[in-house]
């Protein structure tokens, strides 16, 4: 093994723990911690074994050399990951208008009634 497959393992391992610790404190929802820990152990079995999966999923593909396959795995996982953080983005800023119009009919409505309230009075 090489020196950087030891760094990736200590790297991969201890994201796995801080995630963990994470989903410990309440932080991270059940879904959450399966989907990071999913993922990082992928990662974990890439730096094991990074030539024979290169040359798996190059077989699979097609492609000529081996790190090509694996750029082009990551580069598809990257894009997986900035739609799942898309989505999450797009379902706040909506539920941020909705809270937001909430409010709006609610302060409207308080000031109708204290000015009917300060007519009476």
């Amino acid at each position: 093994m090489y020196a950087v497959q030891y760094i990736a393992i200590i790297v991969t391992a201890g994201l796995m723990l801080y995630v963990i610790g994470k989903y410990g404190k309440r932080e991270l929802e059940w879904g959450d911690l399966i989907f990071w820990e999913v993922l990082l152990g992928v990662l974990l079995v890439i730096a094991l074994f990074p030539i024979e999966l290169a040359n798996f999923i190059k077989t699979i593909l097609g492609l000529g050399r081996g790190l090509d396959a694996l750029f082009i795995v990551a580069i598809g996982l990257s894009y997986l990951l900035l739609f799942k953080v898309y989505l999450a983005v797009d379902r706040t800023e909506r539920e941020i208008t909705e809270l937001t119009r909430k409010i709006a009919i609610e302060l409207e409505e308080i000031n109708e009634r204290l000015k009917k309230l300060e007519e009476k009075g």
